[in-house]
């Protein structure tokens, strides 16, 4: 018996789809090829900040926690990176111990207050509400600490000067170790972002992700059916805060400096609106939209930082008003229904054709 190919499940504009995934990740890959060592560097800063926004998207996208506390935990990972490193020695080893004990840092903190939040049966606005306190708290009491007793071994915490001279990551080498910085370190960040972008996507379309979107959509009826609601909110609240702590851990290496400034309300504000532009269900769109929202930003900051903020208030205005789903899931919807309704034209005239020839 004859046996018939299986035909393919995936439609052309399926497969195209899928496939323009993989462009910007394939894009990000090269450009250190084609830009010098310094616009490397400049692009690992834009591709940094993309952790803290994914573990938002994950919390508000997903779970329905909108959180200002991104920031704080941002803070909290790079100072005890600093406090690490320049304690215990510049050796290889020691820094990427200080990378996790940025992160181990900002574990146990956001468990503290998450625990404090959920099972404290804080919900809604009131989320929004603590965790920028929170933020403000912080940065309020990095600011004072300016005297020569806020010294913590051979860190001094400098006030609002914020920390310097922290020492960069450095891989063992033959010939001596190798420091990361710009290309390589660029290199760090993508691979990193690669690795959380697929672990991320892995969870969160599975059942704990359809787990948090039940609680997000009705608390209620999925605490009736046996979901632990509180215990669901209290790991993706510990996992996106950590993704903060990995953006202020990094930022930490690649500038050698922390200051309070980074736990403003300005800077408490930046992720939240890099998230609700970028499309929060959508953890490809957030990194995208976040790098590229932080690269414009940089560039206007060169005229003054005034014009990054109106900029940003203005997009942000108009994604309120025009596209709360954010702008590119907005522009990505309407370009999938153009090629609908191509596809959906082309066969629609062979058939008149097909009918007119057979009439002659």
């Amino acid at each position: 018996m004859k046996q018939t190919k299986e035909p393919s499940r995936l439609s052309p504009a399926s497969a195209t789809t899928r496939a323009a995934h993989y462009v910007p990740w394939l894009v990000a890959l090269v450009l250190p090829l084609v830009v010098d060592a310094t616009t490397s560097g400049n692009l690992a800063y834009c591709l940094l900040w993309a952790f803290g926004a994914v573990g938002l998207a994950s919390m508000w996208g997903y779970g329905g926690i909108l959180s200002f506390g991104q920031t704080a935990f941002f803070g909290l990972a790079g100072y005890s990176y600093g406090i690490f490193t320049l304690n215990y020695g510049d050796a290889w080893f020691d820094s990427w111990l200080g990378l996790g004990a940025g992160l181990v840092v900002s574990v146990v903190a956001a468990t503290l207050i998450g625990y404090m939040i959920f099972y404290g049966r804080i919900k809604g606005v009131f989320i929004g509400i603590v965790t920028l306190s929170v933020t403000l708290v912080l940065e309020t009491f990095m600011s004072q600490t300016a005297g020569p007793q806020w010294a913590i071994g051979e860190a001094r915490l400098n006030g609002y000067n914020g920390m310097g001279g922290m020492p960069p990551l450095t891989i063992p080498w033959p010939g001596g170790s190798l420091t990361l910085e710009n290309a390589s370190f660029y290199y760090l960040v993508l691979i990193l972002l690669i690795v959380v972008y697929a672990a991320m996507r892995r969870l969160l379309d599975g059942t704990f992700g359809l787990t948090l979107i039940a609680i997000r959509e009705n608390p209620q009826r999925a605490e009736m059916l046996g979901v632990d609601i509180r215990r669901h909110q209290l790991l993706v609240f510990v996992l996106g805060c950590t993704l903060g702590g990995l953006s202020g851990a990094l930022y930490t290496i690649w500038g050698s400096y922390i200051t309070p400034s980074t736990m403003g309300l300005t800077s408490a504000a930046m992720p939240v609106i890099w998230v609700a532009t970028s499309g929060r269900k959508s953890i490809g769109g957030t990194i995208l939209g976040t790098a590229l929202l932080v690269w414009l930003s940089q560039n206007l900051a060169v005229y003054g930082s005034q014009y990054a903020l109106i900029l940003l208030g203005a997009i942000l205005l108009i994604v309120v008003l025009a596209a709360p789903e954010g702008l590119l899931p907005f522009v990505a919807r309407h370009l999938r229904r153009l090629q609908g309704r191509a596809a959906h034209d082309v066969p629609r005239g062979g058939a008149c054709l097909k009918r007119e020839e057979g009439k002659s």
